[in-house]
């Protein structure tokens, strides 16, 4: 089992989706959510879930709620809540809507990782992946200091940090599904 903590995130407004992506069913699980942590449990020893608000949820885990409430979704407030929570010194995150990544795209960032980096995240031809990956603390005050401007970019953050780009070949992997057609395509490739 890997050490460090991952967490699930799965507090966004699913606007595109045109309802919460997080509660939609997948596989064999109830929501997407639940086959999200299905797999990784299997994977890391400790799982968290970072979200707006944990009633959402009708399953037990170990929620990590945003400290911010209000109307701001964006994923600033999940990590400025994670780095308040938890004292772990990286954290391995992964979005809520990317259910076709495995263990062998974790274990890849695993190993690239080091003390010396902000962050090492996946990087695919179609742009980087900023919500798979390893966030160190030492990122935490960027995060505080985005959160309070009011500036959620995390692109910029990472272009603008010692970040270490890990570079996949195959996109599809990371495919996010934000869309209701990506969601019915995504159902028929998990079966």
């Amino acid at each position: 089992m890997i050490e460090i903590p991952c967490i699930i995130f799965a507090g966004g407004r699913s606007s595109r989706m045109g309802e919460d992506k997080a509660l939609l069913p997948f596989a064999t699980e109830k929501t997407l959510t639940q086959f999200q942590l299905s797999k990784l449990q299997k994977i890391f020893k400790n799982l968290y879930i970072s979200c707006k608000d944990k009633s959402k949820f009708d399953f037990e885990a170990s929620f990590i709620e945003d400290v911010q409430t209000d109307a701001i979704f964006a994923p600033t407030t999940g990590f400025v809540s994670i780095f308040q929570e938890l004292q772990d010194e990286r954290i391995f995150v992964i979005s809520v809507d990317t259910p076709f990544v495995n263990r062998a795209e974790i274990e890849r960032i695993l190993e690239n990782d080091s003390s010396y980096y902000d962050a090492t995240i996946a990087k695919t031809a179609s742009g980087i992946e900023p919500m798979f990956g390893i966030y160190h603390r030492s990122l935490e005050n960027s995060f505080k200091q985005m959160l309070e401007s009011n500036n959620h970019r995390l692109g910029f953050l990472l272009k603008n940090s010692d970040t270490n780009f890990v570079l996949f070949n195959d996109d599809r992997t990371f495919k996010n599904l934000n869309y209701k057609y990506e969601y019915e395509e995504a159902l028929q490739l998990i079966q």
